[in-house]
This record gives structure tokens, sequence and C-alpha cells, in this order.
């Protein structure tokens, strides 16, 4: 088995031939690859077409592998002997994305995957990150230019996840959610881009629901920050 992520898993992770922490590990990269989400998005309907290669069989014993699949199964177990790699813990909360598909802003579906952060879509279900938010109890914070929001967070054994709702701001901006520890570590959370329309303005009223991570763990975290790239501090919320 190995931990190292690699952009080539996105049609092993698509068919189902990832192990478990293989599985995870892909999962946790999924949430900071932009590339790897568009492609698995284009590969929504492969597995199904790949699973119909193997014909119809003509006696009792059970169906072979898909040609396809097999091949693919057999170069995952050739991969796995000679890769090494460890596992960043901060993109383990990746994998709380998982709950009826993944979103980190966006949506895997059948359309192309969008270059940024997407806000809720209230002709549909919630996505993980808003499902999130909604259940749980939000800590408001303190934003400026009108800037609004808050998050709700949670321990976790590998450190800190959180979901965070942010209306009133416009694009278009580089932005990042900042763990700030109670000695003055900051880690990244998650990062994501803000389109000129913006989100929960006029003319674009859905906020941006956003997941993210960090390796601090919640006892340990002072307060977090969502900040843009050129520095500026657009909200702040008090752990």
């Amino acid at each position: 088995m190995t931990s190292r992520v690699e952009h080539t898993d996105v049609g092993a992770y698509a068919l189902g031939l990832l192990e478990d922490e293989d599985k995870e590990a892909f999962e946790a990269h999924l949430l900071f690859c932009a590339a790897c989400r568009s492609e698995l998005s284009e590969l929504a309907g492969v597995a199904s077409v790949l699973n119909g290669l193997g014909g119809p069989v003509e006696d009792d014993r059970p169906p072979s592998p898909a040609p396809a699949i097999d091949m693919l199964r057999r170069k995952r177990a050739a991969d796995r002997r000679t890769r090494r790699g460890t596992f960043v813990i901060g993109m383990a909360a990746a994998v709380t994305l998982v709950a009826g598909g993944l979103t980190v802003g966006t949506q895997l579906s059948g359309g192309d995957a969008p270059p940024v952060a997407q806000g809720s879509d209230h002709m549909a279900h919630m996505g993980p990150a808003e499902q999130f938010y909604a259940d749980g109890r939000p800590i408001e914070g303190k934003g400026v230019d009108g800037i609004t929001g808050g998050l709700v967070v949670e321990s976790k054994g590998w450190g800190t996840h959180a979901a965070l709702k942010l209306a009133g701001v416009k694009g278009p901006l580089e932005c990042e959610l900042i763990s700030v520890s109670t000695s003055g570590e900051r880690r990244v959370m998650t990062g994501w881009s803000v389109p000129p329309a913006g989100y929960g303005v006029p003319g674009s009223p859905d906020p941006l629901y956003m997941h993210g991570g960090s390796a601090t763990q919640l006892k340990d975290v002072d307060h977090f920050e969502v900040v843009t790239s050129t520095g500026k501090k657009l909200l702040t919320i008090e752990a």
C-alpha cells in the first residue's frame, strides 16, 4: 500500500480499484487539485462502460473481470510494490467530504468542472459543506467592508475540520482560510478563488460554503482568518 498521490490515480479511483488508505489519500488530493477534479468529472460514466466489456458468460462460473479493469488492477498492483510516500496529515480533512458526492465549493457532475468555487444551489440538494454548516453550531465571524460569515468546527484525530460560510464578498479575489494557534502558528486550511460576481451580494445572492482542515488540534487553535492572497484580512472567527 502507498499513500503518495499521483494524478494518474484518477482512473483507478473512478473504477473503485484503490485500497482504503489510497482512496482516502486521493480524496484528500482532490481537495486541492482542480485538474484531477475536472478529469474525474469527465470520467463519470466510464466505469459503467468498462464493466460491460467482459461480454456474456456461457457457463456457471463467475464472470471474469472486464479486460480493461483487469489491466488497471494489475497495473495498480505493480505500482503499489514500487511506490513509497507519506500522507500529509493536514489534507486528511478531505476524507470528510465524501457524503453523497465530493464538493469543494464545486460539484462533480456531468458538466465541466468550473475553475472557481461555487456557491450553494438552493434549487438542488445541499452540498456536504453547506449541510455540515447547517447541522452544526456556527461561530459568527467579524468581517470588514460588509463581509459576513462564520465557521462550524469539529475536533478530529488528525486535527481540526471546519466548514466556512462567506457572504458579501466580490471578486476577482484569491482567498485562504487560515487557522492560527495559541502559539501563533498559521496553517492554510483551504483556498479558493472568488469570481467577479462574488458571493452573497446583489446579483449573486448565494453565499460560499467551503470545507477545510488543519493539522492543529482544535484545543490549540486561537482563531481562524479568511485572508486574500495579498494579505488583507476579510473575516476573523474566534475558536
